[in-house]
């Protein structure tokens, strides 16, 4: 049998004092900024309590020289949901807790706005500014081919990766970040046309031009020549873009890329496990899974279920009609409600069940978490270190069990 759930684990060690976030009173606004000098209940305190399970573990990433935490900090609520303040004390607690990669993006925050573009990096960049930037492994995403946000650019209606818009991505995302160099640049989803965000099937009728692989690559090149940037890698891409980016760089001498960002969850796993755990493999190409959406944009932790909850009306799938709403369909909630049921049963809570299923996974390098609040990023920090490492083999074979009947509900 598992471990106890999260919540009720901690609970017990601070008596009715219940999550360390609410002990520590830094759901109040007058008193969040002295996190950092009250400490929370740290990773190590934790482990401690438990008999010696371990903090956040840290991993390679493909072939580069960056170690980063098994959990990467997800920015994009940033500047929409969050106010600046309220992301300086997030940052503050994911650092405390021994996170040391941040994701963001130049589309940031989310949905995409000419009018809130960029504050999630402008928010992350102030909050750079004390922080010893070596610590730090900060990644993030130029976008792909676009007719909908030529904003992002000085002049142009299309958005495209070649190495105008490319550059010009750079040294915007430098300013608005607030520093000389990004850890890890990445392709937000790929210059040609692939299916993306839940679609699924490949629909040869849209294929279009598309920059050469070659070129993105030359771009990328001078920017890590420049010092500008570290390391490369893709973000929704497929089998066939990866292989062509690594073909292309050994061909070329050129850089090869690192990381792949693919959502990845209980709902969704078909898209990454079919091929693309082979291409990925450490001993083939060597490229490390980012998994974004863990919780299926929040949906696995069940407070969609009840439409009335307040949890239900304050999160993104009901605040931004239209936004995942794959996760949101009868299928997905049929699906989301069997695995809460699984949970109850190994005496886990939904969110510990979610995310230690993706942690556990051999492929996956890191995942990437977000949160609208400290309270929310403890409890999924601590279904990292409290849940049982690796979760029980009879718990796995009732979640196959589930995911063969099913497959991914989450596709459009």
């Amino acid at each position: 049998m598992a471990t106890a759930s999260g919540s009720a684990v901690i609970s017990s060690f601070f008596g009715d004092g219940g999550f360390c976030g609410r002990r520590c009173g830094i759901n109040r606004p007058a008193e969040r900024s002295t996190l950092t000098r009250r400490r929370c209940l740290t990773s190590a305190t934790i482990a401690a309590k438990l008999g010696g399970q371990t903090a956040l573990q840290y991993r390679k990433l493909g072939d580069s020289d960056l170690k980063i935490s098994e959990i990467t900090f997800g920015t994009m609520t940033f500047g929409e949901q969050n106010t600046e303040k309220e992301a300086h004390d997030m940052l503050n607690y994911a650092i405390e807790r021994g996170i040391n990669t941040l994701d963001t993006a130049e589309a940031y925050p989310i949905p995409m706005k000419k009018e809130t573009q960029g504050k999630t990096d402008m928010y992350i960049g102030s909050w750079l500014q004390t922080q010893p930037r070596d610590k730090i492994i900060l990644a993030t995403k130029v976008c792909g081919y676009s007719e909908r946000s030529p904003y992002l650019r000085d002049n142009a209606k299309v958005l495209r990766v070649d190495a105008e818009n490319i550059k010009e991505s750079v040294e915007k995302s430098l300013q608005r970040l607030k520093t000389d160099y990004i850890d890890l640049l990445q392709i937000h989803w790929p210059d040609r046309y692939v299916p993306l965000f839940g679609e699924f099937f490949y629909d040869p009728s849209k294929w279009r031009p598309s920059v050469p692989f070659t070129e993105q690559l030359r771009a990328f090149q001078d920017l890590i020549a420049e010092g500008k940037v570290r390391y490369i890698g893709v973000s929704n891409e497929t089998s066939y873009g990866v292989m062509e980016f690594v073909h292309a760089a050994k061909l070329e001498g050129l850089p090869k890329i690192i990381s792949i960002q693919n959502s990845y969850s209980l709902l969704v796993r078909c898209k990454f496990e079919v091929d693309l755990v082979e291409v990925c493999h450490p001993n083939n190409c060597n490229v490390g899974l980012l998994a974004y959406s863990p919780l299926g944009g929040g949906a696995l932790s069940g407070k969609y279920l009840d439409i009335e909850s307040e949890a239900a009306k304050k999160g993104r799938l009901n605040l931004f009609p239209g936004y995942m709403e794959r996760y949101n369909r009868s299928l997905a909630k049929k699906v989301t409600a069997q695995y809460i049921e699984l949970a109850k049963k190994y005496d886990l809570s939904p969110v510990q069940l979610a995310l230690a299923f993706v942690r556990d996974r051999s492929f996956v390098t890191s995942s990437i978490i977000g949160a609208t609040s400290v309270e929310q990023l403890t409890e999924d920090v601590d279904a990292f270190v409290v849940t049982q490492r690796p979760l029980p083999a009879d718990l796995m074979a009732d979640i196959e069990s589930l995911f063969k009947i099913y497959k991914d509900p989450a596709i459009l």
